[in-house]
């Protein structure tokens, strides 16, 4: 079913959008961020749990895969009977997950795919193993609308180091050169008084977004955020473009909302809930 394709017994409903990542107990990042995102976006959230973390603003002490099987069960159960308009996918910690995922997007025709490749999480702890970023380039990236690595995944990802604002295009280039269809490159790990993402669409278009940094300690799951924002604003009907604007304008307030917000004692979360949007029916 797309966007407007109308329910079964009903003439309305919401902007649905399916999340396919880990969930992090703390609940400042993975499913937990990715649901908050969609409330307060004014969609309808719903959940394909791909790993169980153990995880606070500290660190992640422990990681537990969900069965493949479970996972597809999980995917299925959702589309198969309440539909999806986007799809937001985070931490796939293992070659056979991101099968079970490019399958179904294959067999559902899973609409604006948002891929965000996690690899490490904002303590440092990794959260894939090598062998996965293989089949994830191969079976993930061209069916994905926009992939949304940092610095350190794309880095991962190329083989090399991104060191400067300069790199970035040319860094985004070579993504696409995988088989992405569309690149956001985000510049956030940069230093500077400025953050600039980089978007690189095929045909050569480019974009560069940009703002000014905004001085926090609390960067707990902004990569999960953007992305889970940019699906969001996909589903209510945005282009990739606008969509992209849109869900910076939405992390930065959330940035800077949370900006003096003491939570745990590393880096704490974002606001997701500064400034809600009623969920929208159509």
């Amino acid at each position: 079913m797309n966007q407007h394709t109308p329910m079964p017994g009903g003439t309305r409903r919401y902007a649905r959008v399916l999340t396919i990542a880990g969930s992090d107990s703390g609940g400042g990042a993975g499913i937990q961020a990715d649901l908050k995102t969609f409330c307060a976006l004014g969609c309808y959230g719903m959940t394909a749990i791909t790993a169980i973390t153990a995880q606070n603003t500290r660190g992640v002490t422990g990681i537990h895969g969900i069965p493949p099987d479970m996972l597809r069960a999980q995917i299925d159960a959702v589309v198969e009977d309440i539909g999806v308009d986007a799809v937001k996918i985070g931490m796939l910690h293992s070659p056979e997950v991101v099968q079970v995922v490019a399958d179904a997007i294959r067999r559902y025709s899973l609409p604006h795919v948002v891929l965000d490749p996690v690899m490490v999480a904002t303590s440092g702890d990794r959260l894939i193993a090598q062998e996965t970023v293989g089949t994830l380039v191969r079976d993930l990236f061209p069916l994905a609308l926009v992939v949304t690595p940092n610095l350190d995944e794309a880095g991962w990802l190329l083989g090399r180091t991104i060191a400067d604002e300069g790199a970035l295009d040319a860094a985004a280039s070579d993504l696409l050169a995988l088989g992405a269809r569309a690149v956001l490159l985000k510049g956030g790990h940069l230093p500077g008084d400025r953050v600039v993402d980089a978007l690189a669409l095929p045909g050569g278009e480019r974009h560069h977004l940009q703002s000014a940094r905004i001085a926090t300690r609390n960067g707990h799951g902004t990569g999960c955020t953007l992305s889970s924002a940019i699906a969001a604003h996909l589903a209510l009907g945005q282009p990739l473009v606008r969509a992209v604007q849109l869900a910076r304008q939405y992390i930065l307030g959330a940035i800077a909302a949370g900006a003096d917000v003491r939570t745990g004692h590393g880096p704490g979360p974002l606001n997701h809930g500064y400034a809600p949007v009623v969920q929208r029916v159509f």
